[in-house]
């Protein structure tokens, strides 16, 4: 992207914002309507597979699906013990304990 572009990005996600903050401060009390509030319940469904996907499977910026790839192993593991027990402390702690073992095992 050419810096033409990252400067119409930025002013585009500035000007959403700043329409989204003025629309609730001036209707205070309105609520939002219920398509509105339905759409929202699915933004963290969205968001944490957009954040965490490209960390797991790009982690150098190149694919990278080798049982090597720590990040990857790391994330089975913490998806596995939710789906398993739906405990997610356990499985954070799962998930960082697998990755920084498998780190240590396959580094270099």
């Amino acid at each position: 992207m050419n810096v033409s572009g990252e400067y119409w990005m930025i002013l585009g996600m500035a000007a959403v914002t700043y329409i989204v903050r003025v629309s609730l401060w001036l209707g205070e009390g309105q609520g939002f309507p219920p398509l509105v509030r339905r759409v929202l319940n699915y933004v963290p469904v969205v968001v944490m597979p957009a954040i965490v996907v490209p960390s797991v499977l790009l982690p150098h910026g190149a694919l990278w699906l080798d049982w090597r790839n720590p990040q990857l192993a790391g994330a089975l593991v913490t998806g596995l013990i939710v789906w398993r027990w739906r405990r997610l402390l356990a499985a954070i702690v799962g998930g960082m304990l697998v990755f920084a073992a498998w780190r240590l095992a396959f580094a270099g």
